[in-house]
């Protein structure tokens, strides 16, 4: 499936900071942060026909083997400095402050790994909500970093509306990666944060003097395509085609775009578990109806085969999730001088 974007009728305005300034400030206090690999591969290229592509490696992102790394952990660092009124990590009074706060979210796997990790960073306590679905390899790595995992039944959906009830209840501070109307503070920093990811590339390939003509992105509630994309439009030398790729189970961006307004992206649950949303984000739809060009989706074939391809082709493993774009891209018509930009979004699970 795929649509091509249709013109907005309101003008572009990203309810975020696409600048990567206040997350780069924090990481350089990180011993744990070094830019992700853009690894090139020649031998993928050259099986695709196409004239270059280039994969962002984000397994080995802080040791949490996810771009997620990114999000959750600096929202949870900028949302301490701001409670205190400082902007620095080391001032007692964002200890003291953060010794009082909980935050609590709903997670696939990555996103609370990166919210656990950040609230301990801080000594604050941290809350993760894990649907039925979730590997149990997410929960053991999740309770690892010292926070507390909170099962229920049904889907990533059902797992947002407990956290979301918790947080109510309990006067916790809800830190989701979804936004939707009422609340885009919090997701706003989160997709903050992934600007890093996309000015990492920026600087790579500026520095290489070659650009991207196409851009694949997997999308889940699209916080990540989101803010690539703005980045992209708002500070690359060179602008390429940005593709949104979802599970053909989950469109709910596209669909979303089609019909001009939110709209569910309701199916079968996916493999692709981490881009197995039903709901898109707020902000994510607003900025990628103007700054992506096409949304296409891929099914749980074509992201197994593009598993197989990258351990083959390139000796990099990871998950259908995280092997979406190139399941797009190897779907693609592209002219053989085209040169692509996948994302390798997480590691293996385990």
């Amino acid at each position: 499936m795929m649509i091509e974007t249709p013109s907005p009728t309101s003008a572009r305005a990203p309810g975020f900071h696409t600048s990567p300034a206040r997350p780069l400030a924090l990481l350089a206090r990180c011993p744990a942060h070094a830019p992700t690999p853009l690894r090139e591969a020649p031998r993928l290229a050259a099986r695709l026909g196409l004239d270059q592509l280039w994969i962002k490696d984000e397994s080995p992102r802080m040791g949490l083997g996810s771009f997620k790394a990114l999000g959750g952990a600096f929202a949870v660092a900028q949302m301490i400095l701001d409670s205190a009124g400082t902007d620095d990590p080391m001032d007692p009074q964002a200890q003291a402050v953060a010794r009082d706060m909980t935050f609590i979210t709903a997670s696939a796997g990555n996103h609370g790994l990166s919210v656990a990790a950040g609230a301990r960073v801080f000594s604050a306590r941290a809350r993760v909500v894990l649907s039925a679905s979730v590997p149990q390899a997410f929960a053991r790595r999740i309770e690892a970093m010292g926070a507390e995992v909170i099962r229920v039944d049904g889907s990533y959906e059902d797992s947002v509306a407990e956290a979301v009830r918790l947080a109510e209840v309990q006067g916790w501070i809800h830190l989701a990666d979804g936004s939707w109307s009422g609340y885009t503070a919090a997701p706003a920093l989160i997709m903050e944060g992934y600007t890093v990811l996309a000015e990492e590339c920026r600087a790579a390939f500026a520095g290489r003097g070659q650009w991207p003509t196409h851009v694949f992105l997997q999308a889940g509630v699209g916080g990540l395509a989101a803010a690539t994309a703005a980045h992209i439009r708002e500070s690359w030398d060179q602008q390429p085609e940005v593709i949104v790729v979802e599970p053909e189970a989950a469109p709910c961006l596209l669909r979303s775009v089609a019909a001009g307004a939110l709209t569910r992206g309701d199916g079968p649950v996916s493999a692709m578990g981490r881009l197995d949303c039903k709901d898109a984000s707020l902000l994510a739809y607003q900025t990628l109806r103007h700054d992506a060009d096409r949304f296409v989706t891929v099914t749980e074939d074509q992201a197994a085969q593009a598993v197989t391809l990258l351990a083959e082709g390139a000796a990099l493993a990871t998950t259908p999730s995280g092997a979406a774009g190139l399941a797009a891209l190897l779907a693609a018509d592209l002219p053989a001088q085209a040169r692509a930009l996948v994302i390798l979004s997480e590691g293996p699970e385990g």
